[in-house]
């Protein structure tokens, strides 16, 4: 599909992506094969900057204890209070990046992505904002940037590859996207070699 194509690109979002109120039932189903993973879950807000999508991404603090200065999208896991896994996106990225609830139309979501290292089962909650991303106030703490990308950027086949890492005599596939001086990898690259994969699939 033409990626250039906002009116297109968001439609085929609402269409492909699994809805909102699954959310639950889809971790349940990866979480049987997990049993003592974390629940998380990532915001993905499209946005339009100079009539072209975005994607709001940060870069951690390199003072956390986990994932430390890796480029990732705003999100974290899911606290007791959380009544749902969208709700815990968008608190998170409050909480983050001072983006407001109220900015927020949920799309749907992506199929869980566990994370081996740190034992997390994320959600990834796809969203469009479309009165913009408003003012953003970043946690310093956890937050050491904004990395602001473009959808039809970040489609550029250039800037992408794969690797195959063996852990625990597992096998997987590592999707990288060397996006400007910013190498995005690890879940989030999967999340969004994921994301690609429901925007452009085989059609005829």
């Amino acid at each position: 599909m033409n990626l250039a194509n906002n009116t297109e690109v968001i439609n085929r979002l609402r269409q492909r992506l699994a809805p909102v109120d699954l959310a639950e039932s889809l971790i349940d189903t990866i979480e049987g094969q997990q049993e003592k993973a974390r629940k998380a879950a990532v915001l993905l807000p499209f946005f339009l900057q100079d009539n072209e999508l975005h994607l709001v991404l940060i870069r951690r603090a390199s003072t956390l204890r986990s994932h430390s200065g890796e480029i990732a999208f705003p999100g974290g896991k899911v606290d007791p209070t959380d009544h749902s896994v969208v709700m815990t996106a968008l608190r998170e990225a409050h909480e983050e990046i001072g983006l407001q609830p109220e900015l927020v139309q949920p799309l749907g979501v992506l199929d869980p992505v566990f994370t081996v290292v740190s034992n997390y089962l994320i959600t990834p909650v796809v969203a469009y904002l479309p009165q913009g991303v408003g003012e953003l106030v970043l946690q310093e703490s956890e937050v050491a940037e904004l990395v602001i990308v473009s959808l039809a950027r970040l489609a550029d086949p250039s800037i992408a590859h794969t690797e195959q890492w063996t852990r625990n005599n597992q096998t997987r596939t590592v999707h990288f996207y060397d996006y400007g001086h910013h190498r995005i990898w690890g879940a989030t690259g999967r999340i969004i070699a994921s994301l690609f994969d429901l925007l452009t699939p085989h059609d005829s």
